[in-house]
């Protein structure tokens, strides 16, 4: 998947939140040179003990081409306007040969959001589906010569319903069932990349397919679904969700329990919830209960704010997150709530 560039800044943000939720470290520099490896919201967290407020603080200078794309060798600067804090873009030195023909700058040079590296297959490839999805969807019969396993440049034979008319389809397996862990409802099915097929020839419900990537031995009663072509967004804003919205980690990739920062986690609420990509939320840990020896009866402790982490896929009933920080470690069946 082609490499896209997250713009974290925009001004048609509304400017409604009081300055004085806007936190600046006290460390905070007056300047700062961006360099290559950085991402913004590193580059927020070097300003303000709250990353995800940077919008409200963003001036986009009108004079800049793409001001809401940060490059290495900008320099952004923190100065005051009406005595609140505003952080301002000077673009760096960039020096090119002339000529009479059209420079675009690649997006991709921009520096992200958070890390592409730790979810790029995420985004390109991950898929939650139904488990009537799955179950209807078409079934790898066997590999030529009935081979059991096949890989990129074997050929296979699918059976099942091809009426979609697609050519391209994405060989999937059944992975984790994402549960609520409060309602027990179904949440999606996880179907777990395994290759790419593109459609030879077509007879009733059989079909002949060339394999043209796999990432692992295609198996038989492994699945097919039509490719997504699905482009990601190239803009990307940091939004805090509705005070009223909490949630809880369902999983970690990788099936563990244990979760730190740069993990991906599931989380039990999506679009439905008006969850959002850019979506950040505080995860807090269960404070716990505590006999009180003096009264004698039991008493529950706070929740203990313990990390942040940002939504960057969602799905109608479910949504994947990237933990950006953690203070403490955390684990499956931590709380999500307004940071």
């Amino acid at each position: 998947m082609k490499k896209l560039a997250f713009a974290f800044f925009a001004l048609c943000l509304s400017f409604s939140v009081l300055a004085d939720e806007v936190r600046l470290k006290d460390s905070h520099p007056d300047r700062y040179t961006v360099v290559k490896g950085d991402t913004l919201w590193d580059i927020s967290g070097t300003f303000l003990q709250n990353p995800w407020m940077w919008p409200e603080i963003w001036q986009v200078n009108p004079q800049i081409d793409n001001p809401h794309l940060i490059y290495p060798g900008d320099v952004i600067k923190l100065v005051y306007l009406d005595g609140r804090p505003r952080l301002t873009l000077e673009r760096g030195s960039r020096n090119v040969k002339l000529s009479p023909k059209v420079r675009p700058i690649p997006l991709d040079e921009a520096i992200p959001a958070i890390p592409l590296d730790e979810i790029n297959n995420f985004l390109s490839r991950s898929r939650v589906v139904t488990a009537a999805e799955m179950e209807a969807a078409p079934h790898v019969l066997t590999g030529a010569e009935q081979h059991l396993v096949v890989g990129a440049g074997d050929k296979l034979y699918a059976r099942g319903d091809f009426s979609d008319g697609a050519e391209v389809y994405g060989v999937y397996r059944g992975g984790i069932r994402f549960i609520d862990p409060e309602t027990n409802e179904l949440l999606g099915l996880q179907a777990l990349d395994i290759g790419t097929v593109k459609m030879r020839d077509e007879n009733d419900d059989l079909g002949t397919f060339d394999v043209t990537r796999s990432v692992e031995e295609i198996r038989i009663a492994d699945r097919l679904l039509p490719h997504e072509e699905r482009a990601v967004e190239s803009t990307f804003y940091p939004s805090r969700p509705n005070e009223d919205l909490e949630g809880v980690i369902m999983a970690v990739e990788g099936g563990l329990t244990q979760v730190g920062r740069m993990d991906v986690v599931a989380l039990n609420r999506g679009e439905r919830e008006g969850v959002e990509v850019g979506s950040v939320f505080a995860i807090y840990k269960d404070g716990g209960a505590i006999r009180d020896r003096v009264k004698g009866d039991v008493v529950k402790l706070p929740d203990e704010k313990a990390g942040l982490m940002m939504v960057f896929r969602t799905f109608d009933k479910m949504s994947l997150a990237l933990v950006l920080e953690a203070s403490r470690p955390l684990a499956v069946n931590d709380k999500a709530r307004h940071p």
